[in-house]
């Protein structure tokens, strides 16, 4: 049974990198062997799912790798690979013969593997090294096009903000081995000894929050939209901001062993959704829209971690999966077809193409969270655990829900409304469009469209029941009557606010709010200015301090050493000439073979020893190119060599 399991992860890492070296070579083969591999997946996480198969391997004295499928992975391991499944059938038709499709596919293999591991871990130094290739196959993902300097450093953003964060785990890890968790299981981390305990949930919850891109992280999800609109989708939905969700889902028994932690994290995820939902509110770019609607929703499942909402998180997590993967392809599509995600240039989008324009109606009335569709109900799920938490984390989250709802019809009302003049004239800003919609676009935007709409059936009272039954926590609470009376309400008030009296953000809030929300809170400077200049200067001035200090005094002591070789030497060349005179000619024979002796031998010997130095020197130099990139793809190598050691040496 564990060799389920042990396939589950190994299939898309192994094929993913079998692909992303392949690179061109497969490049006619790679969409189809992708999406079989990804479809392979998908059933090996429904049998994992069923078979509740866990393992454990050993992987450093005393410390194991452990991986299980559960109630809680056994959803998020399903939710993983339908959705990769259904992202990588879309890109078949998105990515020309002219990509490098190989390179693509296998990324994103490798992305969807490393959150499958991250899924199914259960020991923290396994859950690691997911993280890390999460993170640097992200990178690659979001940079895919690097011949773009703009895409580049956005890449570099992403990935150094979310870096940042995740050095709460390695903190996390230090403090627990510090507290007598040496195992580093999951299960034993609520037991570290205090004040470990703190300095463990406090990197834990550090990591998740970068991950997700909550407050104050959230700037990155910005950055991270000029990858191709297949990388967002699958980023956005049910991998990488979704794992910080996750994690703290996960170890829920953490937080709570805190008196902190709980309520720490659920204001964070309120507020974010609150505020990142006008951050939404304000963009005029589709794909910003959606990525800062993404930080608003994953909100709602930080807010669920925090105050014990389980089911409603997980509810919240499978529900807007779906929901954001449709509308990101859907966004896709029309980038692809009409070269532009600007929302006044798409005005009719949806009557152009019909099909993308229906998926994307679903999709933008699910994100509203109008009833019965699955995010109304899912909300309310944990809005319940909010309520029963503190009544001003209700408040703050039905008014967060009432933005979800404007910054959705807002996207809805400019797809749908009647083609302009000259449409024309607002298409090709971005890229020259096709005028078409790949074919192979049709069947995953209705799969995920009708996917957003009917896991609203999950809040009827028995599935609802199942959930909770599957998860461990029957007895969690659920929303009454009249709550979910009220989250209707506010819902359709606020969807009908929006789409009858269509209206600027500078008409609702002041125009320096509107400002900062445009330019998402200008957390991007911000960060540049409190971290990114301070650490730059500090590094100029320790490379100033090694140049001028450091290799300076080895530099003196060289020539100090050379001044006295040179000062013995003529001593030596005096004296063995004064010998030579007093000796005479058999004097000096000796003499000149004794030198021959020091100059072939010892000095040779010496030059010899000095070479091999430079050369070592030399090869110990050229993995130390100062590129970021370079180093981190180094590492990212050792963690994926790591992996396949603990999948194959058993």
């Amino acid at each position: 049974m564990s060799s389920l399991i042990w396939l589950l992860i190994a299939l898309p890492l192994a094929a993913g990198a079998a692909l992303a070296i392949s690179g061109t070579r497969l490049n006619r083969q790679a969409p189809a062997l992708g999406v079989l591999v990804a479809a392979t997946t998908l059933g090996l996480a429904v049998a994992a799912a069923l078979a509740g198969p866990s393992a454990s391997v050993p992987l450093f004295a005393g410390v194991r790798a452990g991986v299980a499928v559960d109630g809680l992975s056994a959803v998020m391991a399903i939710t993983v690979a339908a959705v990769t499944t259904a992202i990588l059938v879309f890109s078949a038709g998105e990515f020309g013969k002219d990509e490098n499709r190989g390179r693509f596919f296998g990324l994103m293999l490798l992305f969807a593997g490393s959150m499958l591991v991250t899924v199914t871990a259960t020991t923290l130094p396994l859950l690691l090294m997911a993280w890390e290739l999460m993170g640097a196959t992200s990178w690659a993902l979001i940079g895919y096009w690097w011949h773009d300097p703009e895409r580049a450093r956005a890449a570099d953003t992403a990935f150094l903000t979310t870096r940042t964060a995740d050095l709460g785990l390695y903190l996390a890890a230090g403090a627990a081995m510090a507290g007598g968790a040496g195992t580093l299981s999951f299960d034993t981390l609520p037991h570290t000894a205090s004040p470990w305990l703190h300095l463990v949930t406090a990197g834990i919850v550090a990591a998740a929050l970068g991950k997700s891109a909550q407050l104050p992280f959230s700037f990155w999800l910005s950055r991270a939209m000029q990858g191709p609109s297949p990388v967002s989708a699958l980023l956005h939905s049910a991998t990488m901001v979704a794992a910080g969700a996750y994690l703290l889902l996960r170890l829920h028994p953490l937080l709570n062993a805190t008196d902190w932690a709980g309520p720490v994290v659920a204001w964070t995820g309120a507020v974010t959704a609150l505020v990142l939902g006008v951050v939404a509110v304000a963009q005029r770019d589709l794909k910003q829209l959606l990525a800062a609607s993404t930080a608003s929703q994953i909100g709602f499942m930080v807010l669920a971690a925090g105050s014990g909402g389980m089911a409603g998180g997980t509810f919240q997590l499978v529900a807007h999966a779906a929901t954001k993967a449709g509308l990101f392809l859907a966004a896709g599509a029309w980038l692809t077809a009409l070269g532009t995600k600007q929302l006044p240039a798409l005005r009719g989008a949806a009557r152009t193409h019909r099909l993308v324009g229906a998926c994307f109606t679903v999709g933008a009335l699910t994100l509203a969270g109008l009833p019965p569709l699955s995010l109304w109900a899912a909300k309310d799920d944990v809005l319940a655990s909010a309520r029963a938490q503190s009544t001003g984390l209700y408040v703050v989250g039905l008014t967060a829900a009432s933005v979800a709802a404007v910054y959705s019809v807002k996207a809805l009302w400019y797809v749908t409304r009647p083609l302009p003049e000259n449409p024309q004239a607002g298409y090709d800003t971005e890229r020259p469009g096709t005028r078409r919609v790949p074919s192979a676009s049709a069947a995953p935007l209705l799969v995920l469209a009708g996917a957003a709409a009917a896991l609203g059936v999950l809040a009827l009272p028995g599935p609802a029941a199942w959930l909770r039954d599957l998860l461990g926590v029957p007895g969690e609470p659920s929303p009454t009557a009249w709550e979910l009376g009220l989250s209707a309400a506010v819902a359709f008030t606020a969807a009908a606010m929006a789409w009858w009296r269509p209206f600027s953000p500078r008409t609702l809030l002041p125009p320096a709010v509107v400002r900062n929300a445009e330019g998402w809170l200008h957390l991007e400077r911000a960060a540049h200015a409190i971290v990114g200049r301070p650490v730059m200067a500090t590094a100029r001035a320790l490379a100033v301090f090694d140049n001028r200090v450091v290799d300076g005094a080895v530099r003196q002591a060289a020539r100090g050493g050379l001044a006295v070789a040179r000062r013995a030497r003529r001593l030596d060349d005096a004296g063995i000439d004064a010998a030579v005179e007093a000796v005479g000619r058999g004097g000096l024979a000796v003499a000149r073979q004794t030198r021959r002796l020091d100059d072939g031998g010892i000095d040779a010997a010496v030059s010899a020893v000095a070479s091999g130095a430079r050369s070592l020197g030399r090869w110990a130099r050229r993995p130390q190119t100062g590129l970021l990139h370079q180093y981190y793809a180094q590492a990212a190598v050792g963690f994926f060599v790591l992996v396949l050691i603990v999948l194959l040496v058993r």
